[in-house]
């Protein structure tokens, strides 16, 4: 277990360098997951020990939320202030998000319609 940790990390190091080497606009872990899912192809299959690394980490992931909930509280007075543009960029985000992940469906299903005629 404690090597699968050590890859995860050394994988979201290589992305934190290889964004401020390349001056990417892109967060370090992003890059190192690619890293990671490059890898893993590579390999062909995922490490029982890193499937297990992995199943526990995501089994305490709730965790990971108690410093957003937290700053939520600090800084409620100041979320409250700006309300409706938060609640503006949340619902459009969310409305984007579903018409977008939509037709790409859709273009994807014609596309496997087509190869499979």
């Amino acid at each position: 277990m404690l090597g699968s940790l050590t890859i995860l990390l050394l994988c979201q190091l290589a992305g934190e360098v290889v964004v401020r080497l390349l001056g990417l606009p892109l967060p370090g872990p992003v890059v190192g997951m690619v890293i990671l899912f490059l890898g893993l192809v590579i390999r062909g299959r995922v490490p029982t020990t890193m499937e297990q690394s992995v199943r526990a980490i995501l089994g305490n992931f709730a965790l990971l939320f108690i410093p957003a909930s937290v700053g939520v509280m600090v800084h409620l007075a100041a979320i409250w202030a700006e309300i409706l543009p938060i609640t503006a960029a949340v619902l459009g985000s969310t409305v984007a998000t579903i018409v977008v992940a939509g037709r790409l469906m859709q273009a994807l299903s014609r596309h496997k319609r087509e190869d499979a005629a």
